[in-house]
């Protein structure tokens, strides 16, 4: 129910409305003014419903702006910003070694296909699905300004209000994991 109040104002604001025409269909098959002054009650938290959504961030939406500020950090090649989000020690050093390697003209988000909370984990965990592009060159010199379109998937947990990055795995867009795959031979989606 929150995340309904939280992220999904229009929906809210359509069932306020149809409400509304209930009680005044209502009001038309009664004349009771009553019936009227109810009527208008849920118009008038139509806008409450949007100003409370805009004002509540929830966790989904706290790690959908994550992932978009860590884009910009990757796309200005900008290493420790953008491993500033990865929470443990060795992966971040995995990370950073990885970007090194690389110069980007363009890093974007396709599409945030899932987040999924984790139920009843503690501290607070989500798991991330997400298709990005980059247009990437090697620093070596071995190919320059080619476009690459991976699916990143990620092991999120909260730490106080912050978000963290506990594990990433990236994989070609459709199949099997390939030879850049981290965990190539071992995981599978």
């Amino acid at each position: 129910m929150i995340d309904l109040l939280a992220e999904r104002p229009i929906l809210i604001s359509i069932m306020l409305l149809a409400v509304s025409g209930a009680m005044f269909f209502g009001w038309l098959q009664t004349g009771k003014r009553q019936v009227i002054w109810a009527a208008l009650l849920p118009i008038a938290l139509v806008p409450a419903a949007h100003w409370l959504a805009a004002s509540w961030e929830t966790d989904r939406e706290k790690i959908q702006t994550l992932l978009y500020e860590l884009a910009k950090a990757v796309e200005s090649n900008d290493v420790q910003r953008a491993v500033q989000v990865i929470g443990d020690a060795e992966l971040k050093a995995r990370a950073s070694s990885e970007l090194q390697r690389y110069r980007f003209d363009m890093a974007a988000i396709n599409k945030i296909r899932e987040i999924k909370l984790v139920e009843g984990s503690f501290p607070h965990e989500a798991d991330v699905e997400l298709s990005v592009k980059v247009d990437v060159s090697d620093r070596r010199g071995s190919f320059q300004n080619v476009r690459v379109l991976r699916l990143l998937v990620l092991r999120m947990q909260r730490r106080g209000d912050q978000w963290f990055i506990i594990d990433y795995r990236h994989f070609p867009i459709t199949g099997q994991p390939d030879a850049a795959s981290h965990f190539s031979n071992t995981t599978g989606r």
